[in-house]
Protein backbone atom coordinates (compact mmCIF):
# COMPACT_ATOMS: atom_id res chain seq x y z
CA UNK A 1 0.00 0.00 0.00
CA UNK A 2 1.41 3.34 -0.83
CA UNK A 3 1.10 6.00 1.78
CA UNK A 4 -0.87 8.89 1.19
CA UNK A 5 -1.16 11.69 3.55
CA UNK A 6 -2.56 15.51 3.28
CA UNK A 7 -2.33 18.94 4.62
CA UNK A 8 -5.90 20.63 4.48
CA UNK A 9 -6.03 24.00 5.76
CA UNK A 10 -8.87 26.54 5.37
CA UNK A 11 -7.72 29.85 3.69
CA UNK A 12 -9.97 31.28 6.96
CA UNK A 13 -6.85 32.56 8.13
CA UNK A 14 -3.21 32.27 8.18
CA UNK A 15 -1.24 29.25 8.62
CA UNK A 16 0.24 28.79 12.10
CA UNK A 17 2.97 27.20 13.47
CA UNK A 18 0.29 24.34 14.50
CA UNK A 19 -0.92 24.09 11.43
CA UNK A 20 2.67 24.23 9.90
CA UNK A 21 3.66 20.98 12.41
CA UNK A 22 0.92 19.26 10.69
CA UNK A 23 1.50 19.74 7.67
CA UNK A 24 4.97 18.94 8.30
CA UNK A 25 4.14 15.45 10.15
CA UNK A 26 1.97 14.66 7.11
CA UNK A 27 5.09 15.40 4.86
CA UNK A 28 7.68 13.38 6.74
CA UNK A 29 5.02 10.66 7.21
CA UNK A 30 4.84 10.04 3.53
CA UNK A 31 8.48 10.39 2.80
CA UNK A 32 9.19 8.01 5.34
CA UNK A 33 6.99 5.44 3.79
CA UNK A 34 7.95 6.21 0.08
CA UNK A 35 4.49 7.71 -0.60
CA UNK A 36 2.95 11.08 -1.57
CA UNK A 37 2.41 14.25 0.09
CA UNK A 38 -0.88 16.45 -1.10
CA UNK A 39 -2.20 19.66 -0.09
CA UNK A 40 -5.93 20.39 -0.07
CA UNK A 41 -7.54 24.11 0.58
CA UNK A 42 -10.20 23.62 2.71
CA UNK A 43 -11.84 26.58 0.94
CA UNK A 44 -16.16 26.04 0.97
CA UNK A 45 -16.75 28.69 3.37
CA UNK A 46 -16.59 31.23 0.94
CA UNK A 47 -17.67 33.72 3.71
CA UNK A 48 -14.35 33.68 5.64
CA UNK A 49 -12.30 31.94 3.04
CA UNK A 50 -9.93 35.05 1.23
CA UNK A 51 -7.91 35.02 -1.09
CA UNK A 52 -4.92 36.52 1.17
CA UNK A 53 -5.21 33.69 3.33
CA UNK A 54 -5.24 31.04 0.39
CA UNK A 55 -2.16 32.80 -0.67
CA UNK A 56 -0.44 33.14 2.89
CA UNK A 57 -0.72 29.44 2.81
CA UNK A 58 0.71 28.11 -0.03
CA UNK A 59 3.58 30.92 0.32
CA UNK A 60 4.37 29.43 4.04
CA UNK A 61 4.15 25.83 2.29
CA UNK A 62 6.77 26.82 -0.12
CA UNK A 63 8.80 28.99 2.40
CA UNK A 64 8.97 25.84 4.79
CA UNK A 65 9.93 23.53 1.55
CA UNK A 66 6.94 21.27 2.38
CA UNK A 67 6.22 20.58 -1.45
CA UNK A 68 3.07 18.51 -2.36
CA UNK A 69 3.70 15.91 -4.59
CA UNK A 70 0.62 17.36 -6.74
CA UNK A 71 -0.92 20.64 -7.66
CA UNK A 72 -3.11 21.70 -4.36
CA UNK A 73 -6.57 21.10 -4.96
CA UNK A 74 -9.60 23.35 -3.86
CA UNK A 75 -12.73 21.51 -1.81
CA UNK A 76 -15.05 23.85 -3.90
CA UNK A 77 -14.38 22.56 -6.99
CA UNK A 78 -15.05 19.51 -5.77
CA UNK A 79 -19.11 20.12 -4.24
CA UNK A 80 -20.71 18.52 -7.02
CA UNK A 81 -19.24 15.20 -6.27
CA UNK A 82 -20.23 16.20 -2.88
CA UNK A 83 -23.73 16.32 -3.98
CA UNK A 84 -23.71 13.20 -5.74
CA UNK A 85 -22.44 11.23 -2.69
CA UNK A 86 -24.91 12.46 -0.45
CA UNK A 87 -27.64 11.61 -2.36
CA UNK A 88 -25.90 7.87 -3.20
CA UNK A 89 -26.18 7.91 0.06
CA UNK A 90 -30.11 8.63 0.49
CA UNK A 91 -30.48 5.90 -2.48
CA UNK A 92 -28.79 3.81 -0.07
CA UNK A 93 -31.07 4.27 2.91
CA UNK A 94 -28.25 5.14 4.91
CA UNK A 95 -29.35 9.13 4.69
CA UNK A 96 -32.20 10.96 4.34
CA UNK A 97 -34.07 13.75 3.76
CA UNK A 98 -34.88 16.15 7.39
CA UNK A 99 -37.50 18.62 7.34
CA UNK A 100 -36.95 19.81 10.77
CA UNK A 101 -36.51 23.55 10.18
CA UNK A 102 -33.60 25.91 12.34
CA UNK A 103 -36.18 27.37 14.21
CA UNK A 104 -37.41 24.18 15.44
CA UNK A 105 -34.01 23.20 16.44
CA UNK A 106 -33.72 26.19 18.12
CA UNK A 107 -36.80 26.32 20.08
CA UNK A 108 -35.62 22.42 20.80
CA UNK A 109 -32.61 23.77 22.40
CA UNK A 110 -33.85 26.38 24.01
CA UNK A 111 -36.37 24.52 26.27
CA UNK A 112 -33.69 22.51 26.45
CA UNK A 113 -31.79 25.00 28.45
CA UNK A 114 -34.73 26.17 30.68
CA UNK A 115 -35.48 22.92 31.66
CA UNK A 116 -31.54 22.95 32.51
CA UNK A 117 -31.97 26.05 34.46
CA UNK A 118 -35.40 25.65 35.98
CA UNK A 119 -33.65 22.26 37.75
CA UNK A 120 -31.17 24.46 39.99
CA UNK A 121 -34.30 25.85 41.60
CA UNK A 122 -33.88 25.24 45.54
CA UNK A 123 -37.95 25.38 46.57
CA UNK A 124 -38.04 22.01 44.41
CA UNK A 125 -37.84 18.32 45.35
CA UNK A 126 -35.00 16.36 44.14
CA UNK A 127 -37.56 14.49 42.28
CA UNK A 128 -38.81 17.48 40.25
CA UNK A 129 -35.30 18.12 40.02
CA UNK A 130 -33.88 14.90 38.01
CA UNK A 131 -36.90 15.33 36.23
CA UNK A 132 -36.38 18.35 34.90
CA UNK A 133 -32.19 17.52 34.35
CA UNK A 134 -33.76 14.39 32.32
CA UNK A 135 -35.76 16.23 30.53
CA UNK A 136 -33.27 18.75 29.80
CA UNK A 137 -31.03 15.57 28.65
CA UNK A 138 -32.94 14.54 25.97
CA UNK A 139 -33.45 18.32 24.79
CA UNK A 140 -29.94 18.83 24.72
CA UNK A 141 -28.77 15.53 23.73
CA UNK A 142 -27.47 14.97 19.73
CA UNK A 143 -29.86 15.46 17.24
CA UNK A 144 -31.91 12.16 16.31
CA UNK A 145 -34.20 13.65 13.71
CA UNK A 146 -37.87 12.04 13.32
CA UNK A 147 -37.55 11.81 10.06
CA UNK A 148 -34.88 9.06 10.39
CA UNK A 149 -37.23 6.16 9.23
CA UNK A 150 -38.99 8.19 6.84
CA UNK A 151 -42.49 10.09 7.15
CA UNK A 152 -44.42 12.24 4.79
CA UNK A 153 -43.07 16.17 4.56
CA UNK A 154 -44.97 18.99 6.01
CA UNK A 155 -45.74 20.26 2.30
CA UNK A 156 -44.68 19.16 -0.66
CA UNK A 157 -42.64 21.97 -1.07
CA UNK A 158 -41.24 21.82 2.29
CA UNK A 159 -37.27 22.63 2.64
CA UNK A 160 -35.43 20.18 3.69
CA UNK A 161 -31.49 19.07 5.05
CA UNK A 162 -29.84 15.79 4.31
CA UNK A 163 -28.67 13.89 7.14
CA UNK A 164 -26.87 11.01 7.98
CA UNK A 165 -28.22 8.39 9.64
CA UNK A 166 -26.16 7.86 12.87
CA UNK A 167 -25.31 4.22 14.09
CA UNK A 168 -27.42 2.27 15.87
CA UNK A 169 -25.22 0.13 17.31
CA UNK A 170 -24.22 0.66 20.90
CA UNK A 171 -20.37 1.90 20.62
CA UNK A 172 -17.80 3.14 18.36
CA UNK A 173 -14.02 2.30 18.11
CA UNK A 174 -11.31 4.59 16.94
CA UNK A 175 -7.67 3.10 17.03
CA UNK A 176 -5.13 6.25 16.62
CA UNK A 177 -1.69 6.21 16.48
CA UNK A 178 -1.56 8.76 18.90
CA UNK A 179 -4.58 8.70 21.49
CA UNK A 180 -5.16 4.79 21.53
CA UNK A 181 -7.84 2.78 20.91
CA UNK A 182 -11.02 4.95 21.87
CA UNK A 183 -14.29 4.04 22.26
CA UNK A 184 -17.51 6.03 21.57
CA UNK A 185 -21.11 5.79 22.73
CA UNK A 186 -23.41 6.31 19.35
CA UNK A 187 -25.68 8.01 21.74
CA UNK A 188 -23.63 11.10 21.60
CA UNK A 189 -23.39 11.33 17.81
CA UNK A 190 -25.81 13.19 15.71
CA UNK A 191 -27.98 12.52 12.51
CA UNK A 192 -25.11 14.33 10.98
CA UNK A 193 -25.95 17.23 8.07
CA UNK A 194 -24.84 16.08 4.49
CA UNK A 195 -26.34 19.01 2.75
CA UNK A 196 -27.44 21.96 3.89
CA UNK A 197 -31.53 22.94 3.22
CA UNK A 198 -29.85 25.60 0.17
CA UNK A 199 -27.97 21.91 -1.33
CA UNK A 200 -24.60 22.63 -0.43
CA UNK A 201 -22.36 20.46 1.31
CA UNK A 202 -21.23 20.49 4.63
CA UNK A 203 -17.49 20.48 5.84
CA UNK A 204 -17.90 16.45 7.55
CA UNK A 205 -19.59 15.82 3.94
CA UNK A 206 -16.65 17.21 2.04
CA UNK A 207 -13.25 15.91 3.89
CA UNK A 208 -14.43 12.43 3.76
CA UNK A 209 -15.13 12.58 0.20
CA UNK A 210 -12.04 14.33 -0.63
CA UNK A 211 -9.80 11.76 1.44
CA UNK A 212 -11.67 9.13 -0.18
CA UNK A 213 -11.33 10.48 -3.50
CA UNK A 214 -7.86 11.28 -3.26
CA UNK A 215 -6.86 7.85 -2.16
CA UNK A 216 -5.41 9.03 1.69
CA UNK A 217 -4.55 6.37 3.77
CA UNK A 218 -3.57 8.47 6.94
CA UNK A 219 -4.75 11.02 8.26
CA UNK A 220 -2.87 13.39 10.75
CA UNK A 221 -4.58 16.35 12.03
CA UNK A 222 -4.81 17.75 15.65
CA UNK A 223 -6.68 16.39 18.07
CA UNK A 224 -9.52 19.00 17.89
CA UNK A 225 -10.57 17.24 15.12
CA UNK A 226 -11.16 14.22 17.07
CA UNK A 227 -14.38 13.95 17.95
CA UNK A 228 -14.74 14.87 14.29
CA UNK A 229 -13.57 11.33 13.52
CA UNK A 230 -16.83 9.37 14.82
CA UNK A 231 -18.94 11.22 13.22
CA UNK A 232 -17.26 10.65 9.50
CA UNK A 233 -16.56 7.26 10.40
CA UNK A 234 -20.35 6.17 9.86
CA UNK A 235 -19.88 8.42 5.85
CA UNK A 236 -16.64 5.91 5.15
CA UNK A 237 -19.44 2.73 6.71
CA UNK A 238 -22.19 4.04 4.75
CA UNK A 239 -20.54 4.89 0.94
CA UNK A 240 -18.33 1.39 1.61
CA UNK A 241 -14.67 2.82 1.62
CA UNK A 242 -12.24 1.88 3.60
CA UNK A 243 -11.28 3.84 6.44
CA UNK A 244 -8.07 5.42 6.92
CA UNK A 245 -5.46 5.61 10.07
CA UNK A 246 -5.65 8.16 12.21
CA UNK A 247 -3.02 9.80 14.23
CA UNK A 248 -4.79 13.20 16.04
CA UNK A 249 -1.82 15.19 17.40
CA UNK A 250 -2.15 17.41 20.60
CA UNK A 251 -2.25 21.12 20.45
CA UNK A 252 0.51 23.37 20.87
CA UNK A 253 0.69 25.13 24.40
CA UNK A 254 2.36 28.34 25.46
CA UNK A 255 5.83 28.26 27.55
CA UNK A 256 3.14 28.21 30.41
CA UNK A 257 1.15 25.19 29.94
CA UNK A 258 -2.27 27.65 28.62
CA UNK A 259 -4.04 27.14 25.65
CA UNK A 260 -1.26 28.59 22.86
CA UNK A 261 -2.36 32.53 22.21
CA UNK A 262 -0.25 35.72 20.82
CA UNK A 263 1.11 36.74 23.74
CA UNK A 264 2.96 33.12 23.40
CA UNK A 265 4.23 33.71 20.08
CA UNK A 266 1.08 32.18 17.72
CA UNK A 267 1.89 34.16 15.03
CA UNK A 268 1.82 33.21 11.31
CA UNK A 269 4.25 30.92 10.00
CA UNK A 270 5.60 33.78 7.56
CA UNK A 271 5.80 36.31 10.86
CA UNK A 272 8.77 34.10 12.05
CA UNK A 273 10.13 34.03 8.25
CA UNK A 274 10.01 38.18 8.29
CA UNK A 275 11.76 38.18 11.86
CA UNK A 276 14.43 36.51 10.72
CA UNK A 277 13.58 32.73 11.32
CA UNK A 278 15.23 30.26 8.57
CA UNK A 279 13.01 27.70 7.00
CA UNK A 280 15.22 24.70 8.34
CA UNK A 281 15.52 25.53 12.05
CA UNK A 282 11.64 26.19 11.98
CA UNK A 283 10.79 22.40 10.88
CA UNK A 284 13.29 21.44 12.92
CA UNK A 285 12.03 23.63 15.91
CA UNK A 286 8.64 21.97 15.04
CA UNK A 287 9.16 18.29 14.62
CA UNK A 288 10.37 18.13 17.87
CA UNK A 289 7.76 20.29 19.39
CA UNK A 290 5.69 16.78 20.64
CA UNK A 291 7.75 14.12 18.45
CA UNK A 292 11.85 12.58 19.39
CA UNK A 293 14.46 10.11 18.29
CA UNK A 294 16.29 9.13 20.68
CA UNK A 295 18.51 11.93 21.89
CA UNK A 296 18.78 14.09 18.82
CA UNK A 297 17.58 17.66 18.71
CA UNK A 298 18.63 19.35 15.69
CA UNK A 299 17.54 17.80 12.29
CA UNK A 300 17.77 18.60 8.59
CA UNK A 301 14.04 17.53 7.07
CA UNK A 302 16.18 14.75 5.28
CA UNK A 303 17.25 13.47 9.02
CA UNK A 304 13.97 13.74 9.83
CA UNK A 305 12.03 11.89 7.34
CA UNK A 306 14.63 8.98 7.44
CA UNK A 307 13.30 8.36 11.44
CA UNK A 308 9.96 9.59 11.17
CA UNK A 309 7.20 7.60 12.98
CA UNK A 310 3.67 8.58 14.19
CA UNK A 311 3.76 6.41 16.93
CA UNK A 312 6.93 8.55 19.02
CA UNK A 313 4.47 11.54 19.03
CA UNK A 314 3.67 12.37 22.24
CA UNK A 315 0.23 12.39 23.63
CA UNK A 316 1.01 15.27 25.64
CA UNK A 317 0.80 18.54 24.40
CA UNK A 318 4.31 20.20 23.06
CA UNK A 319 5.23 23.74 25.01
CA UNK A 320 6.15 26.75 22.34
CA UNK A 321 9.51 27.79 23.60
CA UNK A 322 10.83 31.08 22.16
CA UNK A 323 14.13 30.54 23.84
CA UNK A 324 14.55 27.18 22.61
CA UNK A 325 13.44 28.45 18.79
CA UNK A 326 15.74 30.86 18.65
CA UNK A 327 18.75 28.50 19.78
CA UNK A 328 18.18 25.92 17.09
CA UNK A 329 17.96 28.89 14.46
CA UNK A 330 21.46 30.31 15.52
CA UNK A 331 22.56 26.54 14.72
CA UNK A 332 20.93 26.67 11.20
CA UNK A 333 22.44 30.60 11.02
CA UNK A 334 25.86 28.77 11.56
CA UNK A 335 25.57 25.97 9.12
CA UNK A 336 24.30 27.90 6.08
CA UNK A 337 26.69 28.78 3.19
CA UNK A 338 27.83 31.97 3.17
CA UNK A 339 26.72 32.94 -0.17
CA UNK A 340 23.30 31.87 1.03
CA UNK A 341 23.64 33.69 4.29
CA UNK A 342 24.41 36.86 2.34
CA UNK A 343 21.30 36.77 -0.17
CA UNK A 344 19.25 36.24 3.25
CA UNK A 345 20.86 38.75 5.18
CA UNK A 346 20.87 41.63 2.50
CA UNK A 347 17.20 42.45 3.02
CA UNK A 348 18.16 43.43 6.77
CA UNK A 349 21.35 45.43 6.10
CA UNK A 350 19.08 47.04 3.51
CA UNK A 351 16.80 48.03 6.41
CA UNK A 352 19.86 49.96 7.94
CA UNK A 353 22.29 51.05 5.43
CA UNK A 354 22.95 51.99 1.64
CA UNK A 355 24.14 47.94 0.46
CA UNK A 356 26.99 49.62 -1.51
CA UNK A 357 29.14 47.38 -3.35
CA UNK A 358 32.08 48.06 -1.30
CA UNK A 359 29.62 46.91 1.89
CA UNK A 360 28.90 43.69 0.64
CA UNK A 361 32.34 43.22 -0.03
CA UNK A 362 32.81 43.58 3.55
CA UNK A 363 30.18 41.54 4.90
CA UNK A 364 31.38 38.69 2.59
CA UNK A 365 34.61 38.34 3.72
CA UNK A 366 33.10 38.81 8.05
CA UNK A 367 30.05 36.93 7.54
CA UNK A 368 32.30 33.20 8.43
CA UNK A 369 33.27 34.93 12.05
CA UNK A 370 29.86 37.35 12.28
CA UNK A 371 27.74 34.60 11.82
CA UNK A 372 28.38 33.13 15.31
CA UNK A 373 26.73 36.76 16.41
CA UNK A 374 23.25 36.39 16.02
CA UNK A 375 20.04 34.10 16.53
CA UNK A 376 18.29 35.70 13.69
CA UNK A 377 18.89 37.09 10.68
CA UNK A 378 17.94 41.21 12.25
CA UNK A 379 20.38 40.22 15.25
CA UNK A 380 22.88 39.14 12.91
CA UNK A 381 22.78 42.42 10.89
CA UNK A 382 23.13 44.98 13.98
CA UNK A 383 26.24 42.63 15.17
CA UNK A 384 27.66 43.49 11.72
CA UNK A 385 27.03 47.72 11.94
CA UNK A 386 30.36 48.47 12.52
CA UNK A 387 31.12 47.33 9.02
CA UNK A 388 29.56 50.41 8.09
CA UNK A 389 28.75 52.68 10.71
CA UNK A 390 31.63 54.06 12.93
CA UNK A 391 29.56 55.10 15.58
CA UNK A 392 31.91 58.37 16.13
CA UNK A 393 29.52 61.05 17.08
CA UNK A 394 27.39 58.12 19.92
CA UNK A 395 30.74 57.03 22.03
CA UNK A 396 29.44 55.25 24.93
CA UNK A 397 31.14 56.17 27.97
CA UNK A 398 33.97 53.38 27.47
CA UNK A 399 35.15 54.29 24.04
CA UNK A 400 35.06 58.23 24.82
CA UNK A 401 37.78 57.25 28.41
CA UNK A 402 39.83 54.92 26.08
CA UNK A 403 40.54 58.29 23.34
CA UNK A 404 41.69 60.48 26.12
CA UNK A 405 45.56 61.27 26.84
CA UNK A 406 47.60 57.68 26.47
CA UNK A 407 45.11 56.43 24.35
CA UNK A 408 44.99 58.94 21.58
CA UNK A 409 49.48 59.29 21.74
CA UNK A 410 48.86 55.08 20.99
CA UNK A 411 46.12 55.76 18.56
CA UNK A 412 48.67 58.35 16.51
CA UNK A 413 51.64 55.60 17.02
CA UNK A 414 49.29 52.55 15.66
CA UNK A 415 48.08 54.65 12.60
CA UNK A 416 51.39 55.61 11.14
CA UNK A 417 52.52 51.88 11.79
CA UNK A 418 49.46 50.78 9.63
CA UNK A 419 49.98 53.35 7.27
CA UNK A 420 53.54 52.15 6.53
CA UNK A 421 52.95 48.74 6.62
CA UNK A 422 52.98 47.08 3.53
CA UNK A 423 50.43 44.13 3.77
CA UNK A 424 46.74 44.27 4.39
CA UNK A 425 45.86 41.14 5.39
CA UNK A 426 44.77 39.95 9.11
CA UNK A 427 48.56 38.28 10.00
CA UNK A 428 50.48 41.10 8.85
CA UNK A 429 47.73 43.36 10.75
CA UNK A 430 48.25 41.48 13.73
CA UNK A 431 51.90 41.35 13.18
CA UNK A 432 51.54 45.16 13.46
CA UNK A 433 49.76 45.21 16.83
CA UNK A 434 52.24 42.34 18.34
CA UNK A 435 55.16 44.26 17.50
CA UNK A 436 54.00 48.09 18.62
CA UNK A 437 53.04 46.23 21.94
CA UNK A 438 56.56 44.77 22.30
CA UNK A 439 58.38 47.70 21.59
CA UNK A 440 56.81 49.77 24.36
CA UNK A 441 56.37 46.91 27.07
CA UNK A 442 52.55 47.32 26.46
CA UNK A 443 50.03 44.66 26.93
CA UNK A 444 47.02 44.43 24.30
CA UNK A 445 44.40 45.38 27.17
CA UNK A 446 46.53 48.96 27.11
CA UNK A 447 46.49 49.06 23.05
CA UNK A 448 43.35 47.75 21.70
CA UNK A 449 40.58 49.99 23.56
CA UNK A 450 41.56 53.19 22.06
CA UNK A 451 41.84 51.87 18.22
CA UNK A 452 38.70 49.86 19.43
CA UNK A 453 36.76 53.16 20.24
CA UNK A 454 38.05 54.52 16.85
CA UNK A 455 36.96 52.26 14.45
CA UNK A 456 33.86 51.13 16.08
CA UNK A 457 32.56 53.66 18.52
CA UNK A 458 32.24 50.75 21.34
CA UNK A 459 29.89 48.75 18.90
CA UNK A 460 30.63 45.03 19.57
CA UNK A 461 32.90 43.83 17.15
CA UNK A 462 35.19 40.89 16.97
CA UNK A 463 38.98 40.58 17.16
CA UNK A 464 40.84 43.68 16.04
CA UNK A 465 43.24 42.77 13.20
CA UNK A 466 40.02 40.58 11.21
CA UNK A 467 38.47 44.19 11.94
CA UNK A 468 40.83 45.90 10.19
CA UNK A 469 41.19 43.75 7.70
CA UNK A 470 37.36 43.93 6.60
CA UNK A 471 37.20 47.29 6.86
CA UNK A 472 40.00 48.42 4.72
CA UNK A 473 43.32 49.87 4.81
CA UNK A 474 41.23 53.62 3.50
CA UNK A 475 38.58 53.56 6.06
CA UNK A 476 40.76 52.50 9.39
CA UNK A 477 43.02 55.27 8.40
CA UNK A 478 40.09 57.38 7.70
CA UNK A 479 38.07 56.40 11.27
CA UNK A 480 41.22 57.28 13.26
CA UNK A 481 42.35 59.95 11.36
CA UNK A 482 38.71 61.64 12.61
CA UNK A 483 39.47 61.23 16.41
CA UNK A 484 43.01 62.28 16.33
CA UNK A 485 41.91 65.16 14.80
CA UNK A 486 39.28 65.92 16.50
Amino acid sequence: MTVVTRFAPSPTGMLHIGGARTALFNYLLAKRNGGRFLLRVEDTDKKRSTDEATQAILDGMEWLGLTPDDPPTFQSKSADRHVACAMDMVEAGKAFRCYATPEELQARRDEGETKRAAAKDDSLSDDEKASLRAEADVLLAPYRSPWRDGGTPPSPDSSYTIRLRAPDEDEMTVRDHVQGEVTLKTREIDDLILLRADGTPTYMLAVVVDDHDMGVTHVVRGDDHFRNTFRQLPIYWAMGWDVPEFAHVPMIHGSDGAKLSKRHGALSTLAYRDMGYLPEAMNSYLVRLGWSHGDQEIFTLDEAASVFDLNDINKAPGRLDLEKLGDVNAHFIREVHESRLLDLLSPEIAKLADLSDELTERLQQALPTLKERGQTLPQLAESCRFLWDSNADNLNKKARKALQEDGLKRLSDIREALDQSDSWTIEALQHVLESYCAAHTLSMGQVGPPIRAALTGGLPAPDLAPVMYWLGRDEVLARIGKHLSA
